[in-house]
């Protein structure tokens, strides 16, 4: 994460589902259109792993990012441009042994469209994650 970025929001979410099943929905980037109404489209270049580039659609905006950390089971962080905005988007699992699991995103972004105003980047920012972890709860706890 980029700490002094004009626009980071952190959001969690308690999900009641399996770590395991979690964990595969949200690191199936191809299957993502599937579940998430915001994404359109999601093309992993190969295995999820540190280096692999995907390239996906969201919002209006085609990114491409590439896969900066990935521990199985409880972390997965990826990056890169798009739009003149440099992005670095993490997700953080953690088992509540009860059945349930924490989820935390968080993203940080930077760069000439964000400085313009960075209120307003915040905002859309905010508003797309909070969207994003609504989508994988709904998901993961399904019957």
């Amino acid at each position: 994460m980029d700490e002094s970025a004009p626009a980071v929001v952190r959001l969690t979410a308690i999900v009641r589902a399996p770590l395991d099943r979690l964990w595969d929905l949200h690191t199936d980037i191809a299957a993502w259109p599937a579940w998430n109404p915001g994404i359109s489209r999601a093309e992993p270049a190969g295995p999820l792993a540190v280096g692999t580039v995907f390239h996906w659609h969201t919002h209006g905006l085609d990114i491409t990012s590439t896969v900066l950390e990935a521990v199985p089971g409880r972390r997965l962080v990826w990056g890169g441009p798009a739009h003149g905005i440099d992005g670095i988007h993490a997700w953080t699992f953690e088992d509540a042994g009860d059945g349930t699991v924490a989820v935390r995103t968080e993203e940080s972004w930077s760069g000439p469209p964000v400085d313009a105003d960075p209120d307003a980047a915040r905002h859309a920012l905010r508003e797309s994650l909070g969207l994003w972890l609504a989508a994988l709860k709904a998901a993961a706890e399904r019957p």
